[in-house]
């Protein structure tokens, strides 16, 4: 019995306290009318319950990002050994980003470059063989000639003429042998410099340095880490131009063509900025049926990749009404207005919309056309 008398005081002090903020406890559906306040009501300030037509809109989440966004990479294996920026940090072309473990790349280089001297060593060689090998023939062509004539003559028999043609066979091939050894010490050459050029081109591979000037947006490697070609190092913004990347529900994608001009809306920043249409990616996503549309948008401060915001593509028009903000007084959850009534005033129950400058939408509880008045009781 104690539990339900102090449910039942409760359930009257509520009540109570209700009924002295609201005028009574009773359930009252927006738009209806409350009784007549008590005490008589002078507003400050009056206003009419305005009604216009305006815009409706479909706001497709999106994303603010980049327009020229380059994820640097390594080109060779090593372990990064400095990172010379964050993010945030603005780089000009050339700079340093990160620098690998460039000593084995060196030792490579060492060893290329010894080859190279090697291989031009033995190619000297070969020439000087060659020379030698072509005196060889040209005596023993001389020979084979003298001795030859005389055997014509019978002053020689033919074991000597016999002799000589092997000693001019075998100096013949001898500077054909030098010749091809000539060739492959070259060859060898071009190799090693090919080597030592691939070499040298590797150590520069471990320093990364930024291709344009722009943002650094991204590090994905700390001190430490291992580099691995196609792995990304850094992320750079290469241009300061941004925009908004949203996906639009197929339902409207005829309504958004390339050069269309739309509004962007940046809840954080309180902005609605105009954007371009810039791109269509002629893809739906299977699992949305939504298409991926590019706007590009002006440079703003405090506006930065990454960044919420809704692209606003216009589907219609829409009848609205709105009244002042300062009009609409707000007790606990509850809107309300108080609303001109023959000699009197009062106080409706609404809900708001959006904020539109200095006035709000009326979502419910007023028609347009009505008195709305605001300010305090003359006995308040």
């Amino acid at each position: 019995m104690k539990r339900k008398r102090r449910s039942l005081g409760l359930q009257i002090g509520l009540c109570v306290a209700a009924a002295w903020i609201l005028n009574g406890c009773e359930k009252i559906e927006p738009g209806t009318f409350t009784a007549a306040e008590k005490m008589p009501f002078v507003p400050a300030q009056t206003a009419i319950a305005h009604v216009r037509e305006t815009d409706q809109w479909y706001e497709a989440v999106g994303t603010v990002r980049p327009k020229t966004e380059t994820r640097i990479e390594a080109r060779v294996t090593g372990q990064v050994l400095d990172v010379q920026v964050s993010p945030g940090d603005q780089v000009s072309k050339g700079t340093l980003l990160v620098a690998l473990d460039s000593r084995q790349m060196t030792s490579r280089l060492e060893q290329a470059k010894q080859a190279l001297k090697t291989a031009e060593a033995g190619r000297e060689q070969a020439r000087h063989a060659l020379e030698a090998a072509r005196a060889d023939f040209k005596q023993a062509r001389a020979n084979f000639d003298r001795v030859n004539t005389y055997f014509e003559s019978q002053a020689a028999t033919a074991q000597d003429l016999e002799q000589a043609e092997s000693t001019f066979r075998q100096a013949e091939a001898g500077v054909k042998r030098v010749e091809e050894a000539l060739a492959a010490a070259t060859s060898g050459i071009l190799q090693a410099r090919a080597v030592v050029n691939e070499s040298a081109i590797s150590i520069e591979y471990t320093r990364i340095v930024a291709p344009e000037d722009g943002v650094v947006l991204k590090r994905f490697v700390e001190p430490g880490d291992l580099a691995l070609p196609g792995k990304p190092l850094v992320a750079l913004r290469t241009s300061g131009v941004l925009r908004m990347e949203a996906h639009v529900r197929e339902g409207l994608i005829t309504r958004v063509k390339p050069g269309t001009s739309l509004e962007v809306e940046i809840d954080t920043l309180d902005l609605l900025v105009a954007a371009s249409v810039e791109e269509i990616v002629p893809y739906a996503d299977p699992n949305s049926r939504t298409f991926l549309v590019k706007a590009a948008m002006p440079s703003l401060d405090g506006l930065y990749p990454g960044m919420f915001g809704k692209l606003r593509i216009p589907v219609g028009r829409q009848r609205i009404v709105t009244v002042p903000e300062s009009a609409v007084r707000h007790v606990g959850q509850l809107e309300l207005v108080r609303v001109k009534a023959g000699d009197g005033w009062q106080t409706r129950y609404v809900k708001t919309g959006m904020r539109m400058g200095e006035t709000v939408e009326i979502l419910s509880g007023l028609d347009g056309g009505e008195t709305i008045g605001w300010g305090v009781p003359t006995n308040g």
